[in-house]
């Protein structure tokens, strides 16, 4: 378990299945900047079983404060042929939003990648009118590199990307 002075950063446990199943789902909660897929509860089960959600070099943890959980935060390699890992994060609801609980995220799993494995970069993927998850990248130090046109396909069209990165140095 990673803690903070808000949050904590723990691995998924097999109790906690049915809830986060829940509020994956929950498309309304997610807000308008995650991707709008979904897995079936099967399917989430079966990943679970395979290796709990956490591997060598991709994991996802729940954000909780208190005994809730609040949200989720994942790493997983920018692709085959670059090193660094990318993270995603989403909090389940407004209720979570503003209270410094992804900023904290970000940190705590920024500074154990870092501390744990041979990476020199992390990197955000944000959407150019994400405004909470660009103070989050601000706040967290990571740079602004640029914009990646119409990278992404969401809610049924082409849109633009922005790339923010952190490298060990800079932590």
């Amino acid at each position: 378990m990673l803690v903070g002075d808000r949050i904590q950063l723990r691995l998924v446990r097999e109790g906690d299945l049915g809830t986060l199943y829940e509020l994956m789902t929950d498309l309304e909660a997610r807000g308008s900047y995650f991707p709008l897929g979904v897995m079936s509860e099967p399917a989430l089960r079966t990943a679970y079983a395979k290796n709990g959600f956490w591997d060598k070099d991709e994991g996802m943890l729940l954000i909780t404060a208190g005994d809730e959980i609040v949200g989720e935060i994942e790493f997983f390699p920018i692709s085959h042929y670059m090193q660094g890992y990318e993270l995603s994060y989403q909090l389940f609801g407004a209720p979570h939003a503003g209270k410094g609980y992804t900023s904290e995220a970000v940190r705590l799993l920024s500074a154990y990648l870092f501390a744990g494995k041979r990476v020199d970069r992390i990197q955000l993927i944000i959407h150019p009118e994400n405004a909470a998850s660009k103070r989050v990248a601000t706040k967290c130090g990571f740079t602004f590199e640029g914009v990646m046109r119409r990278a992404w396909f969401h809610a049924g069209d082409f849109q633009d990307v922005e790339v923010w990165s952190l490298l060990r140095g800079e932590a």
